[in-house]
């Protein structure tokens, strides 16, 4: 019998939250996109925690939508409960987060995939990498599936989360596979070894799942949503804040942390069954325990996995602990005394390839065509995916029809500073995103990110007209605020100086200043953080243009630092991993020194005096 074969565009593996945003992008620039994964059933489910945003994952959420990614439109859609975190601290700080109806956010996402013109959805079970050699370059030119099948196509983007050679430990008791109730993959792990790729392992976790009838709801203290809940996606108008479901916050105490430390032996991450590195801003409980062993007590946020379940998440006690110790710890925490386990708790161990082999548009270094996104790439969280998978859709399309690559700067977005990060200094524990992460991190706020990235996902072709028109009447609204206050004169001074009084707010300017008031609250938003932030934004905006001094000082590629001889080992031997694309990246390797730029800039410029 002949082999089939399928000619595409674009191939994603794996439809997680990495995929389903890296296919929705590449098809909405007019790839034929195939998005193969093996079970259909599981498109953009919540593996882990049912929630999206979060401190500084909030602000990727935005951004994605920003460049009409699916998953701001779909939290929105999909939300039981809205929190705006981070409230009583300035604007940059502000992040939203929201909880998921599970189900209804996985449903979405697949309605809203299975929609879109040129992308095609497929249950398929990938089991090799097929490449080619061109003039002495390697590159990707399909994949093989199970059932005697090949999928053709110029650039291939993996996003396969955890399951590359998973296992899943509770206690002593190993499983393969990377989720509860599903398997593994090998083949991709295979071949990416066989490739020449650096492949490590990581680790990470998910707590129990509780039956809500068995939880004593008066004696934890509720969370209630925000009274006036704020949207993910520029595109929706309004959230009803009544139809939000409250979350609870319950406590370990030293009775739990002496069985946890009864039972260390017992716990794979210190029986030496598990040797993997875990995320040091998710620790399991057990990890708890050990690193904070001055505190008594630990919070437990339980969280609703949707209307129409009984299961409750747990976060805050990621564990994989064996099931009988997970059994006594929750009777031993008050509120939870008769709680029923309906999941028990779990760690996962993956293989990931190290992302310093990416250059910053996500296409491999060792593989021409070969793009990787997601947790594959040594990341954590669901957001952190989807800014990964959106850049690497988006380029693998851009190189089809021979375009340059384009990925946000960090002065552009938080998606700008994960991807450098993870590009140019690599990680050794699983990445998450901080605004501490972010140096600019005022000019990224969350409520802008329409402004910072909108236009330009207009220019790359990656929304809509329905987008369009409505950033343009924001845009319009935004300068209007503006005209109105610098007109205006509130006691001899100009309204938009008058603003920036720290004792003054927009509700007084309305009452002020004709036509404020009709402004909408979106825009109005902007124009108050531009004006009372405008020193602070203005000093940044100067740091950034000597950045971008040093980001024009470009290196090529195929730059020799080996002819450099003065060159430290240390440096060379960074420099020729990461392959910086300028400067400015350059002086972000850990290890490498000014005076290491400055031989570089040296030679870039011809044995010139280096510029200052």
């Amino acid at each position: 019998m002949a082999q089939s074969s399928y000619h595409y565009d674009v191939i994603v593996i794996g439809a997680g939250h990495a995929g389903t945003e890296a296919a929705a992008a590449a098809a909405r620039l007019g790839a034929n996109t195939a998005l193969l994964t093996t079970n259909l059933d599981t498109v953009g489910q919540m593996s882990c925690n049912p929630a999206i945003g979060g401190v500084a994952k909030g602000q990727i959420v935005r951004e994605v939508d920003a460049l009409g990614g699916l998953m701001g439109q779909a939290i929105d859609a999909t939300g039981i409960q809205f929190r705006l975190l981070n409230c009583r601290k300035g604007p940059a700080m502000h992040s939203p987060r929201a909880q998921a109806d599970k189900k209804a956010y996985q449903f979405h996402i697949k309605h809203q995939i299975e929609q879109q013109p040129n992308l095609d959805l497929r249950q398929e079970t990938v089991m090799d990498l097929m490449t080619e050699e061109v003039d002495g370059v390697t590159r990707v030119c399909g994949v093989s599936v199970v059932g005697d099948a090949v999928f053709l196509a110029p650039t291939v983007i993996l996003t396969t989360g955890t399951f590359l050679k998973a296992i899943m430990h509770t206690g002593k008791a190993q499983t393969e596979g990377g989720r509860a109730g599903e398997g593994t993959t090998t083949g991709i792990s295979g071949a990416l070894n066989r490739l020449g790729f650096q492949v490590e392992r990581f680790k990470t976790g998910t707590p129990a799942r509780l039956n809500a009838k068995s939880i004593d709801y008066s004696s934890l203290e509720l969370q209630p949503g925000d009274d006036t809940p704020q949207p993910f996606s520029f595109l929706t108008e309004f959230l009803n804040a009544s139809d939000q479901l409250p979350c609870h916050i319950a406590h370990t105490n030293d009775a739990v942390h002496e069985l946890i430390r009864a039972n260390l032996d017992r716990a794979p991450m210190y029986s030496g069954q598990i040797n993997s590195t875990g995320p040091r801003y998710c620790p399991s409980i057990e990890d708890k325990v050990v690193r904070f062993a001055d505190k008594n007590s630990h919070q437990l946020f339980l969280e609703p996995e949707g209307r129409n379940t009984n299961e409750v998440y747990v976060n805050g006690i990621s564990t994989s602990l064996p099931r009988d110790v997970q059994d006594q710890m929750f009777r031993m925490i008050q509120g939870l005394e008769n709680a029923q386990i309906m999941r028990y708790g779990y760690a996962v161990e993956y293989d990931f390839c190290p992302p310093t082999q990416l250059w910053p548009h996500m296409e491999s270094k060792l593989v021409n065509g070969l793009f990787l996104a997601g947790q594959i790439n040594g990341t954590t969280g669901y957001e952190e995916a989807a800014g990964q998978g959106l850049i690497a859709g988006m380029n693998a399309a851009r190189k089809v029809v021979g375009k340059e690559p384009w990925v946000p700067t960090r002065d552009q977005a938080y998606i700008g500073v994960l991807v450098d990060d993870l590009v140019t200094a690599g990680t050794d524990e699983p990445y998450r995103m901080f605004t501490s992460r972010a140096e600019y991190r005022l000019l990224l706020r969350q409520d802008n990110a329409d402004r910072r990235l909108t236009g330009a996902a207009d220019e790359l072709g990656l929304i809509d007209a329905t987008r369009r028109t409505r950033f343009q009447a924001k845009l319009a609204q935004i300068e209007l605020a503006q005209h109105l206050l610098k007109e205006a004169r509130c006691e001899k001074i100009p309204g938009d100086v008058y603003l920036r009084r720290s004792e003054v707010d927009w509700a007084q300017m309305c009452e002020r200043v004709e036509g404020l008031g009709q402004i909408e609250p979106q825009a109005a938003q902007q124009v108050l953080y531009d004006i009372k932030y405008e020193g602070y934004i203005n000093r940044q905006k100067s740091e950034v243009e000597k950045q971008h001094r040093l980001a024009s000082k470009r290196i090529p590629a195929t730059f020799d630092y080996d002819r450099i001889g003065p060159l430290r080992h240390e440096a060379r031997e960074k420099l020729n991993r990461v392959r910086p694309l300028n400067l400015d990246q350059a002086k972000r390797i850990s290890g490498v020194t000014p005076a290491d730029l400055a031989l570089v800039l040296t030679h870039l410029e011809g044995k010139k005096k280096p510029i200052e």
